[in-house]
């Protein structure tokens, strides 16, 4: 036996804690494992996990309800911040070590994930990770609607439905940091932040919300970002002044229904691309992430470590206050998956290693 072998055997074998999804399962179905952890692949490092969060996405992917999921089993976790702890063959040296943010879409949820070095995003010394978790997916989603999409200009005026969330918290503090005034809708007992983070709330449990709004901003907005889809998007696209833009980025309001995943955004997008033949000077947008990765990565990257640095710059100046509803160890999932469904808190539920 040569000596690297015999290296290779006496080295102790590292395991990775993960969450796994095994079907579609209430939170408690989730199934904590240990598993060993392999060498990163050519190109790829391995990044211990500090704190991952728990999205919508997460909570569709459970339903089996998720636009694109993989097949089940698979391991959840849609993004993560952590410190690179190995690197694969053709790697920068310099990776290793440094705390780094990441979307992955899945397998976030466990201790050690591996990751292509391509798609990290270098995060600056001294940030609480928890903090950055927030303005990973949630920040360049919303950076990227707000003023790469929307275009929203200063003085102009925004809704933002839901907005007592992760991306809708993070659109307000981006519009009050571009003088953009912000109307959000969320239940009465989120109010006092949505005042906080300088918007105008209205009572989303009220029937009447559509034209509590209208009264508000009787001349039209500049641009509505509706995760909710269904029947009320109709009424988000007649709040439009002329030149608005309606941003679409979820049907939140199907995430229950029985049957085919895929049919309420089909259908989401056969109504946009409608609005859009129409001659009136407004936009009608779906706004999907990864949309351009396949066709074009070096651009999709691109943009995405833009909209993530602005968004961080203004975490580390403490511009952006971090929406943190609670922290969890990985090893509670569960208990973080209820919380995150229970609809009674704000912000971003954190997973964190211990």
């Amino acid at each position: 036996m040569n000596h690297s072998a015999a290296l290779a055997e006496s080295a102790p074998t590292i395991l990775r804690t993960e969450i796994v999804l095994p079907g579609p399962v209430e939170p408690r179905g989730l199934v904590l494992r240990s598993a060993p952890l392999p060498d990163p692949r050519p190109g790829h490092v391995i990044v211990r996990m500090e704190a991952t969060g728990v999205s919508f996405a997460e909570q569709q992917m459970r339903r089996g309800k998720y636009y694109d999921q993989p097949a089940f089993p698979f391991v959840p976790g849609y993004d993560l911040v952590g410190t690179v702890s190995a690197l694969g063959a053709a790697v920068d040296p310099a990776l290793l070590g440094r705390r780094v943010a990441a979307v992955t879409k899945i397998g976030a949820w466990s201790t050690h994930v591996e990751v292509d070095a391509l798609d990290l995003l270098p995060v600056p010394d001294g940030l609480d990770p928890a903090a950055v978790e927030t303005v990973i997916v949630n920040g360049i989603t919303a950076w990227q609607m707000l003023h790469d999409i929307a275009r929203v200009p200063e003085g102009g005026t925004i809704v933002v439905l839901g907005a007592n969330g992760g991306v809708g918290s993070t659109l307000l503090q981006l519009a009050r940091e571009a003088g953009i005034r912000a109307i959000g809708t969320s239940a009465s007992r989120h109010h006092p932040l949505l005042c906080e983070l300088g918007a105008e709330p209205v009572d989303s449990a009220d029937g009447a919300f559509y034209d509590t709004i209208r009264a508000l901003a009787p001349a039209g907005v500049d641009a509505v970002f509706d995760h909710v889809g269904g029947p009320g998007i109709r009424r988000s696209w007649s709040l439009l002044r002329s030149g608005g833009a309606l941003v679409a980025y979820g049907t939140a309001s199907t995430k229950n229904d029985a049957g085919n995943s895929q049919l309420p955004v089909i259908k989401l997008f056969g109504l946009l691309a409608l609005w859009n033949a129409l001659p009136n000077g407004r936009r009608a947008t779906f706004y999907n992430f990864w949309d351009g990765k396949a066709r074009r990565p070096e651009r999709f990257r691109g943009l995405k470590a833009r909209a993530f640095g602005r968004v961080v710059a203004l975490l580390a100046a403490g511009s952006l206050t971090p929406q943190i509803a609670a922290r969890f160890p990985l090893t509670e999932a569960v208990s973080a998956l209820e919380l995150a469904e229970s609809r009674t808190v704000a912000g971003k539920v954190i997973l964190q290693s211990t």
